[in-house]
């Protein structure tokens, strides 16, 4: 493995800066080069004048270097719209048998899992997918550390990566007005039943991407300045 793919991260701090030093480093072709090969979009734009790709990641479990990523959903926002023809959903081919209970949450059996796309090829896409946007999570920990560990075991490096969390962006408000709350409000269908939104089947990834876009389109209505919010004051 690649140790600047675990240095890199740490080392520099500004994203567009480690996005050129990747690039260098990477190989000249293939679907991390044409990430990479992409500027990040500027912090300053509004999010109505960019797209935004939500992602959500069915795993294993929850520790990312021990369990694996089984399915990879995501949809783009663009102009404020969610667009559901670009809505992506791969499930993933992982070693092993599933767990009872982990079948039960993400309805995803051992059969269906063996005719999922290998590793690399379903990062590969996702790369693809996310070249030029921002990436939209609800609880980023997932999806950041999942990302980061398939990516450092495929190409050896971790590529930078915008990333909005709604479950960050309701928690400062709710910090800043010195609202308690219950951690456990802060799941996605909560905040979801707080705006009036409607109740969808959890742990499906491309349902929850869905899920999480209307949130942050409610978010942004109720709280901020629509889509006329700067994508820094998101992130």
């Amino acid at each position: 493995m690649n140790m600047l793919g675990r240095v890199l991260p740490k080392v520099f701090i500004n994203l567009e800066r480690r996005r050129r030093v990747c690039l260098a480093l990477a190989p000249k072709e293939g679907a991390l080069h044409e990430y990479l090969s992409t500027p990040l979009p500027n912090k300053d734009t509004a999010v109505g004048k960019m797209t935004i790709l939500s992602l959500d990641f069915e795993t294993t479990g929850l520790n990312a270097v021990q369990d694996q990523l089984l399915s990879i959903g995501c949809v783009d926002i663009a102009n404020g719209k969610i667009k559901l023809g670009s809505g992506h959903h791969q499930v993933i081919r992982t070693l092993g048998q599933l767990k009872k209970d982990n079948v039960v949450i993400h309805k995803i059996t051992d059969a269906e899992k063996e005719r999922g796309a290998e590793l690399k090829e379903a990062i590969d896409q996702l790369l693809r997918l996310m070249a030029g946007k921002v990436v939209l999570v609800h609880y980023a920990k997932v999806e950041r550390n999942f990302l980061r560990e398939a990516c450092l075991q495929i190409y050896g490096m971790v590529p930078p990566v915008l990333m909005i969390d709604t479950l960050a962006i309701t928690k400062r408000r709710l910090d800043r007005h010195s609202i308690p709350y219950d951690p456990s409000r802060l799941r996605l269908m909560h905040l979801r039943n707080n705006f009036g939104l409607p109740n969808y089947n959890a742990h499906n990834a491309l349902k929850d991407a869905i899920a999480t876009a209307e949130l942050l389109l409610a978010e942004l209505q109720t709280h901020h300045k629509g889509l006329r919010t700067s994508l820094r004051k998101l992130l």
